[in-house]
């Protein structure tokens, strides 16, 4: 999980399905906003992303619902916001984290379309984060200030975090 993961080349879609299908399924369950292949065993560079609503960020706009394959991203400015993150790899924490506020992402479609989108706030943070676990990259490998990170539940306690009614999800 922690290594840079396969470029694939080329884009076979009826080699990406059932990968696609267990990203889905896996994001679901755990009520995310996203998933890299890397998450569930496979160092390949497909991530995906999106929701209409995310019970774990109540308040994020809707994301379109994103296959991406061999992401690249670049920063449109150098400005960047602290946001709230947590991850399926990191179960049951949270932290404060910086990303660019503004970004450009292209790659690929399951279909071997490609896609190039502008993205910022929660779209921008979120294509960031999944792009990250390519890398062999943690979020809290990204925390400035650890007094920003920890269990769910002390963070609430402190004040510093709103639970979200999802938090007591396994």
């Amino acid at each position: 999980m922690l290594e840079v993961s396969a470029r694939v080349d080329p884009v076979e879609p009826e080699v990406l399905q059932p990968l696609l299908q267990d990203m889905w399924d896996t994001m679901a369950a755990a009520k995310g906003a996203g998933i890299a292949a890397p998450q569930i065993g496979v160092l390949q560079r497909v991530v995906i992303f999106g929701y209409d609503h995310n019970p774990r960020y109540p308040d994020a706009p809707p994301v379109p619902r994103t296959v991406l394959v061999n992401p690249e991203i670049t920063p449109l400015d150098d400005t960047r916001e602290d946001g709230w993150e947590g991850c399926l790899s990191v179960p049951g924490m949270r932290g404060i984290v910086p990303r660019f506020r503004h970004i450009r992402y292209a790659g690929y479609d399951q279909h071997g379309n490609r896609i190039e989108r502008e993205a910022s706030g929660f779209h921008a943070r979120v294509v960031q984060h999944e792009c990250d676990h390519l890398d062999g990259i943690l979020y809290p490998f990204r925390i400035e200030d650890m007094r920003s990170f920890g269990y769910i539940d002390t963070l609430t306690e402190s004040g510093l975090l709103a639970r979200q009614p999802c938090d007591d999800d396994p």
